[in-house]
C-alpha cells in the first residue's frame, strides 16, 4: 500500500479533504471551503518545521488514551459533581444528594422554568443544565463522547434521567 504524503508539508498524511491529503497538523488548520483549502494547500511549508508540534501532539494523544482507559474503568474524569463527595478515591453520595433527585423530579413534573428552578436551588441556569445532563447521577461516566459504566452509586434512576433528557430535547434546551 502506497504511503500518502501531505500536499502542504510533504509529511506522512492520514486525512483527506476535498481529495487532498493532509497530515494531522495541516488538516487541523485547513479551511472548510474547497477553493480556500486548495489555496491553503498551494502555500507549501517545510514539514521539518512542524516536528516540534508533532512531538507534543503525541504526548497529548498518549494522555488522552490514558484518560479514556481510566474512564472506561468507571473513574470520573472531571470535577466532583454537586451531590457527591470523594471518599477513599471513590465518588460517594454527599449529605445533599437528595437535592439532586428533587431537582430532576421538579423539572420533570412541575410547570417551572429553568430560571425559577435554578433560583429555587441557588444555582445558575447553566449550572442547572449541567446537572440535568450529567450521566454521573445514573452511575455512568461520560468522557470523549463515550458513556462508560461507573464504579460509583447512582443518585437517580435511568428512567428519571431519560425522561428529563426527553423533556430538555422537546423544549429545545441545549
Amino acid at each position: 500500500m502506497e504511503e500518502k504524503i501531505c500536499v502542504k508539508c510533504s509529511s506522512r498524511a492520514n486525512h483527506v479533504k476535498f481529495n487532498l491529503f493532509f497530515c494531522d497538523i495541516c488538516y487541523h488548520f485547513s479551511p472548510n471551503k474547497e477553493d480556500e483549502c486548495k489555496k491553503y494547500a498551494d502555500e507549501k511549508i517545510d514539514g521539518r518545521i512542524l516536528e516540534t508540534f508533532r512531538k507534543y501532539e503525541n504526548v497529548g494523544q498518549r494522555q488522552k488514551k490514558g484518560m479514556i482507559k481510566k474512564a472506561s474503568q468507571g473513574n470520573l474524569m472531571s470535577r466532583i459533581p454537586f451531590g457527591y463527595i470523594l471518599e477513599n478515591k471513590k465518588l460517594t453520595p454527599a449529605k445533599n444528594y437528595k437535592e439532586i433527585e428533587e431537582l430532576f423530579e421538579q423539572f420533570l413534573n412541575e410547570e417551572i422554568s429553568l430560571a425559577q428552578l435554578a433560583k429555587k436551588h441557588n444555582l445558575s441556569i447553566n449550572g442547572l443544565k449541567k446537572i440535568l445532563r450529567n450521566f454521573t447521577y445514573i452511575g455512568k461516566i461520560k468522557f470523549n463522547n463515550q458513556v462508560f459504566e461507573g464504579t460509583h452509586q447512582p443518585i437517580i434512576s435511568s428512567t428519571l434521567f431519560n425522561h428529563v433528557q426527553n423533556k430538555l430535547e422537546k423544549l429545545g434546551i441545549k
